[in-house]
């Protein structure tokens, strides 16, 4: 008898992510055997005390590994983009696993990942990723004790002069390079120029402003502060509040309406 699979959503499931993640799995060894609490001493000198609060930093990094290139076994090309890095991450039980996120619960937005990168200088990346690397070889994940090569001895047409060093595809100065250059580009063009964030008006009520402004300035009698530069409308073109910098250092003029 041929059987036939329907696919119906449930509303509720009962599931969890360490049931289905292997043990042998890459992302469930590392969650299981690395310890990254050192992240929030090394970074903590980076944040303030007041503030909403940021993004984990051992999640950052856990997310920066994941977007390093791997070996060709691997199957995995170096993510550059910070979006497709959390889109990636979303989609991959062992991934969300790895990072201690459940099925339900949403990323840190792609934008975050790119500012919490951009707040970290680069010898802290270095100085981190040395660590990680140390703590891979503690736990016996890296390999590479003894090396072992056959060949065979073959004359070959080429000029000693012409032998350079071989590097590998992608380095990881190079990766990390392009990945800084890529979402800054991004995060300025989400961020926008300032014209573009300044709040407008239709032109009448522009010049009525402006022609009030200049009523006040010209004035005999003038608000204190009104002769300094930046004594201006505020942007809502409800009140004037200038500042006298004559005045004692943390005295405000009476608003005028």
């Amino acid at each position: 008898m041929q059987g036939k699979k329907n696919y119906t959503e449930k509303l509720f499931l009962s599931f969890g992510l360490s049931d289905r993640v292997p043990k042998e799995n890459l992302y469930g060894r590392l969650r299981e055997t690395l310890d990254l609490s050192f992240l929030y001493k090394d970074t903590k000198e980076l944040y303030g005390r007041t503030g909403n609060p940021s993004i984990d930093p051992v999640v950052f990094f856990q997310a920066v590994d994941h977007g390093i290139p791997r070996e060709p076994a691997c199957r995995q090309a170096g993510i550059t983009s910070d979006r497709k890095l959390v889109e990636h991450c979303s989609m991959r039980m062992e991934v969300l696993y790895f990072l201690g996120y459940d099925l339900d619960e949403e990323l840190p937005w792609h934008s975050t990942i790119s500012r919490t990168r951009q707040l970290y200088p680069e010898s802290l990346f270095t100085a981190l990723f040395d660590k990680v690397f140390a703590l891979f070889v503690d736990r016996g994940m890296v390999s590479g004790h003894t090396h072992a090569m056959d060949s065979a001895p073959i004359r070959a047409n080429a000029s000693m002069e012409s032998v350079v060093p071989k590097m590998p595809a992608t380095m990881m100065e190079s990766h990390m390079k392009k990945v800084s250059e890529e979402n800054r580009e991004t995060t300025r063009k989400h961020r926008g120029t300032i014209s573009h964030v300044q709040i407008s008006a239709p032109e009448h009520e522009l010049k009525r402003v402006e022609k009030h402004h200049r009523n006040l300035t010209d004035s005999p009698v003038r608000p204190a502060g009104a002769s300094q530069k930046k004594a201006r409308l505020l942007s809502n073109k409800t009140h004037y509040s200038p500042r006298d910098p004559d005045l004692p250092a943390g005295r405000l003029v009476p608003v005028y309406r």
